[in-house]
């Protein structure tokens, strides 16, 4: 009998969708649950975003724009670039599978941070090609053991800056170093998802870089900082020949209209989005000061999330906090069998969290 299907997809490890809330709290008897578990913005959506799409709602039985003409026109403003080096997707996972999909072969090798997001690993799997993993050194990317790593089949680096699921974030000048260090037939993917939440100075975007490295692909997401998550949308920059490269393999109506909606009005929500990051700060500082009192390690991040190394081991401690009514990640899957990974929540979570983590470790 012939395969149904092909041996690299009987091989990918599905990603770990969380249930339902709902679900969850019927499953268990419980009420009132908070979710801490899959970085979410605390503070919901952009209130602009919200109004858009309620004004919009009449016009969803037309086709989306295929090219997101208006907001690739309003992210080019915003970042000083010709829209033809933006691309929308459903969601930046979509960007994605979409450079996958335009430049790699199965012969060739894709370099992976390890631990890192976890998406990358599934996507390049699904295109036969070689995985070669780097591991963090003390938590951090290893730049250094990546260019080692490189050879002669290296066709794609993605890396994760700030890097999911640790929160840390390479600066600048680092990543301008290992650009020029790279054979200049390499695509390196930057992945920028949390880089609105880093406060150190040092740590910016490269977006800057793109003159200057052709074959960068910089992405950045709605999901987090601008709390869309629900509607799908992130985008990317990239040289025009890439990015007219993903337009061939791109789906005609990729982004839906109220996603387009909502991130065109979300870009114009600068409160919203500075209230996101003072929540967020504020609340890192309540939780480092808290798990400094109780005694755990911990590590400080650039992110609205971070790691928490809890001597109950990682899934013990997920379990437990989820029969309280607190869901969190549990790092196992990531490999970091010690570590429970939260995002901020807002401060009356916060301060949740702490006391249902110091009733289950006594």
């Amino acid at each position: 009998m012939k395969r149904l299907m092909r041996k690299c997809i009987e091989n990918i490890t599905p990603y770990p969708p969380g249930k339902p809330i709902e679900e969850l709290e019927r499953e268990l008897g419980i009420v009132g649950s908070i979710k801490l578990a899959s970085n979410e913005n605390p503070s919901g959506p952009s209130p602009k975003a919200i109004r858009a799409i309620k004004e919009n709602l009449n016009n969803i039985h037309r086709y989306p724009d295929g090219s997101c003409y208006y907001l690739r026109q309003k992210l080019a403003k915003k970042f000083g670039l010709p829209m033809s080096k933006i691309i929308a997707g459903n969601g930046s996972n979509e960007i994605i599978k979409l450079v996958v999909h335009t430049v790699l072969s199965p012969d060739e090798e894709v370099i992976l941070p390890l631990p890192t997001f976890l998406l990358y690993e599934k996507v390049v799997k699904s295109f036969e090609a070689k995985i070669v993993t780097v591991p963090l050194l003390n938590f951090s990317i290893d730049l250094p053991a990546i260019l080692t790593a490189v050879s002669s089949r290296t066709k794609i680096i993605f890396i994760s800056n700030p890097n999911n699921p640790t929160g840390q974030a390479l600066n600048k000048e680092e990543i301008s170093h290992f650009l020029n260090a790279l054979p200049s037939d390499l695509i390196v993917v930057l992945d920028e998802a949390y880089i609105e939440f880093a406060t150190d100075p040092n740590i910016a975007s490269a977006i800057e870089l793109l003159e200057s490295y052709p074959l960068l692909v910089v992405l950045r997401t709605f999901s987090k900082a601008y709390g869309l998550a629900g509607l799908r949308i992130g985008y990317g920059f990239a040289s025009e020949m890439i990015i007219d490269g993903m337009n061939l393999v791109r789906q005609p109506f990729n982004v839906n209209y109220l996603a387009q909606v909502g991130a065109l009005a979300a870009l114009d929500d600068d409160e919203f989005v500075e209230k996101t990051l003072t929540l967020t700060r504020d609340g890192l500082e309540f939780l480092y000061s808290q798990l400094d009192r109780i005694g755990l390690e911990y590590l400080p991040t650039q992110t609205n999330f971070f790691l928490i190394k809890t001597p109950l081991g990682a899934q013990e401690t997920y379990q437990r906090m989820l029969r309280q009514g607190v869901i969190v990640r549990s790092m196992e899957s990531f490999g970091l069998n010690d570590y429970i990974r939260i995002n901020v929540g807002l401060p009356e979570e916060n301060k949740r969290f702490i006391k249902t983590l110091e009733k289950i470790l006594s």
